[in-house]
């Protein structure tokens, strides 16, 4: 299972990008952009595990973005239970060296793409701090649109921070 951009492969973690993924995600800016149980520092130790954990993961969610044969980055999607069964949360993040390069961009709207085409989704949306514009524009880029903010609504390395509500819909 591959999806192909323009700058970028989206496909399964194997084994072997350990190492490449601790070295693009052991960054704290990253890391202050993420959910908590992301970690800092991140190690290779890290990524075996999180890749252990998801190797047999029916249907594939959560993609290495491969730039040139390397995992850069990822895009994941968590699936909605019971009501929310038809809708996933999207998450992301790239190594600094490929910032600004519009990879991202590609990979959120492919993933958003498969969301709705593969996992029979409705509803795909995103939650960015406000403090991070990049991330607006990756999904306003990808074809999200921006409900609403959420004050208050997330505690990140010690501070309270508001979050935008982001969303793409099926056509």
């Amino acid at each position: 299972m591959e999806l192909r951009t323009d700058r970028c492969v989206l496909r399964p973690f194997r084994a072997a990008d350990a190492t490449s993924v601790a070295r693009h995600a052991n960054s704290r800016q990253i890391w202050l952009n993420l959910r908590d149980l992301f970690p800092h520092p991140y190690t290779v130790a890290d990524a075996e595990s999180y890749i252990g954990r998801i190797a047999d993961e029916m249907p594939v969610t959560r993609f290495a973005v491969d730039v040139d044969g390397d995992a850069v980055g990822s895009v994941s999607l968590r699936l909605g239970t019971d009501i929310e069964r038809r809708t996933a949360e999207i998450g992301y993040w790239l190594g600094e060296a490929y910032w600004g390069r519009g990879i991202m961009s590609v990979a959120v709207a492919a993933a958003t793409a498969y969301a709705f085409r593969e996992l029979d989704l409705l509803r795909v949306f995103a939650v960015p701090f406000v403090r991070n514009p990049a991330s607006a524009r990756v999904l306003e880029r990808a074809g999200y649109q921006r409900e609403g903010t959420m004050r208050r609504s997330a505690v990140k390395d010690g501070e309270v921070l508001d979050q935008h509500l982001y969303a793409a819909l099926r056509p």
